[in-house]
């Protein structure tokens, strides 16, 4: 009789030690878990401070330009006339940049024309498109009929017609405004769907 109850008393102690030990697990396991999570929330944060800081940072104007993907045409120009460093200066611009379809529209051979001689005309024709001060949407808007002078000398007319904004230049081109406000560490761009000529 005693070697049973020895027996049945070492079981029920076999067991509350199993039970203790699957306590403990569970909450190693537990810990663990969260502890994971905590390091994966913190990681988490870490590069979201590490992406808003990088937003929050910016771009220069040419380094934006390039990011857009549409101005492939504008930002090989700028090289090519060498007014890269330039525009990344420290500012602040208002670019007026045509896409790649503005210089597409060109009439043909103008362009690698204008790329054979980078230090002329086409010096000229990219320094007409920025203007040496930050311009906003807003502001442009209340510039109706006014003009403008740009880094090239000659000055750009402002037309405002409701929501529609444009620009004439020197040749009498009237070129749209299609997008506003690109913003930069060093200025503004606004996107325009032709390219502006300083001669008539």
């Amino acid at each position: 009789m005693k070697r049973v109850i020895a027996a049945t008393g070492a079981l029920s102690m076999a067991l509350f030690l199993g039970a203790c030990a699957s306590e403990d697990n569970d909450t190693t396991a537990g810990t663990t878990a969260e502890t994971t999570t905590e390091v994966t929330t913190s990681e988490t944060a870490t590069e979201e401070t590490t992406t808003t800081t990088a937003a929050a940072e910016g771009e220069d104007i040419v380094d934006t330009a390039v990011a857009a993907g549409q101005f492939t045409t504008l930002t090989t120009a700028l090289q090519e006339a060498d007014l890269v460093e330039t525009l990344k200066g420290d500012g602040p611009f208002t670019v007026f940049a045509p896409t790649d379809e503005a210089f597409a529209a060109l009439p043909e051979g103008t362009l690698d024309t204008l790329l054979a001689d980078p230090s002329g005309d086409l010096t000229e024709i990219l320094t007409y498109h920025v203007v040496p001060s930050e311009v906003f949407a807003a502001d442009v808007v209340e510039l109706d009929g006014q003009t403008v002078e740009t880094v090239q000398g000659a000055s750009l007319t402002v037309n405002v017609d409701g929501e529609n904004v444009s620009l004439t230049d020197v040749a009498g081109n009237t070129i749209n405004v299609i997008d506003t406000d690109i913003e930069a560490s060093n200025g503004v761009i606004h996107v325009i769907d032709g390219v502006l000529m300083p001669t008539p």
